[in-house]
């Protein structure tokens, strides 16, 4: 959520920095003013009306008279519909308030722009589900729960898990504490971190319990602090969340239909961090490093992106996205992704810090991929293939346990 002080105070800059999202973005700012400035003249109304009560009740000398029993009434009926009237502006401005995406940073460029690609790409290769053969069972998982969910079996779940090590063991030398959150949140979660109402129609909501499952474990983790105020030297705060994910991925019909690319369910290791806001630019670069980090000891090849403005979603100020190569396609695929979203997020789940002098501030939060293990296993399987049909996996992931190489699928081997 923005600022209402920096709208009132701000508006041109506002509008300026949001019409870089759209006209009609910037143009709700305009609606946002008017029911401010309609609350904040109803709101001194109600002040100066109860003055007036006050005032009243203080001139009584005994019992009210007639007429003044009456004019007590009438200004307590006055009141009773001022207040009813500022709940019903307060909630209306509010709500356009929450509205208003984030302020795009202004090194956010107007489209993806590549920022540089690194390593050797294999041309071209099998694709990842001929090369996995029945370790990927796409058949009984839609005979179980329809189109887009797998079983994933054999030595790729030993891959999964070493994966999932490997991430944990490298963020933990980072300085991030593991977390396995709650994957079923309320819908304050889901409005903190942004994701309501922007991406609802990718949200599973089980009715009966006024509950959703998350699509990532950044929504448990951003409410980890919610309604807190934080020490100044408790700061930065950053986990690691291991989670399973879903998207119901409403809009893509008849896209990525092919493997476990686009599927309902999968795991995730996410990075997230509670920083100060001056600090937030520093952390962002930070994150990426990391992911990028992860590339290397894959030995995947990839490329950065620098996500377009009209791309970043509601809560994000800025994104960079890490592309992987996948040969059984010919082009990069997104990987990872890490955003930063500046107070946007701890302004709407009101988690803040106290600085050493002054009043407390809104954090800033931020959030990064540190394995989308489908996908990842997708980049391994293809980068890895040989002529022959086998896969070599990186050491990196042998020391967690994974095998050194998978076994060619039936009819590839020789």
């Amino acid at each position: 959520m923005l600022d209402i002080r920096l709208i009132r105070q701000e508006p041109d800059l506002v509008r300026a920095a949001l019409a870089r999202r759209g006209d009609e973005v910037a143009a709700a700012v305009d609606r946002v003013l008017e029911l401010d400035a309609r609350w904040r003249a109803l709101t001194a109304e109600l002040e100066t009306l109860r003055a007036e009560q006050n005032a009243a009740g203080r001139a009584l000398k005994g019992a009210p008279t007639p007429e003044q029993r009456e004019a007590l009434a009438a200004l307590a009926a006055r009141g009773r519909a001022l207040s009813d009237e500022e709940t019903s502006l307060r909630s209306q401005r509010d709500a356009a308030l929450g509205s208003l995406p984030n302020l795009p940073d202004p090194e956010a460029p107007a489209q993806d722009t590549v920022l540089r690609e690194v390593g050797d790409r294999l041309a071209e290769g099998r694709d990842h589900l001929e090369l996995a053969g029945p370790r990927i069972d796409m058949e009984r998982g839609a005979r179980l729960s329809g189109s887009r969910f797998a079983y994933l079996r054999g030595e790729l779940v030993l891959l999964e898990l070493a994966l999932v090590r490997y991430a944990m063991q490298k963020l933990v030398a980072e300085g991030f504490e593991p977390v396995i959150p709650p994957v079923l949140v309320r819908e304050r979660a889901l409005y903190g971190t942004g994701m309501w109402p922007d991406t609802e129609q990718q949200i599973y909501r089980l009715a009966d319990d006024d509950l959703y499952l998350v699509g990532t474990s950044e929504v448990p983790l951003a409410s980890l602090h919610q309604d807190e105020i934080l020490a100044a030297d408790q700061l930065p705060l950053r986990y690691a969340g291991f989670s399973t994910c879903f998207r119901r991925e409403a809009g893509a019909a008849g896209k990525d239909t092919r493997g476990i690319f686009r599927v309902h369910q999968f795991d995730k290791v996410e990075m997230f961090s509670f920083v100060m806001p001056e600090t937030a630019r520093e952390e962002h670069r930070r994150l990426l490093a990391i992911e990028e980090s992860i590339m290397h000891d894959l030995g995947i090849p990839y490329r950065v992106v620098a996500i377009a403005v009209d791309d970043l979603g509601a809560s994000a100020a800025s994104k960079f996205d890490i592309e992987g190569w996948l040969p059984g396609q010919r082009r990069y695929r997104e990987l990872t992704s890490t955003s930063n979203t500046t107070d946007f997020q701890a302004r709407r789940l009101d988690i803040r810090y106290r600085p050493a002098e002054g009043r407390p501030v809104h954090v800033a939060t931020l959030n990064g991929t540190a394995v989308a293990v489908g996908r990842t296993i997708i980049a391994l399987i293809e980068n890895g293939q040989r002529p022959d049909g086998s896969i070599v996996l990186p050491a990196a992931l042998v020391q967690c346990g994974a095998p050194e190489s998978l076994a060619p699928a039936p009819g590839l081997a020789g």
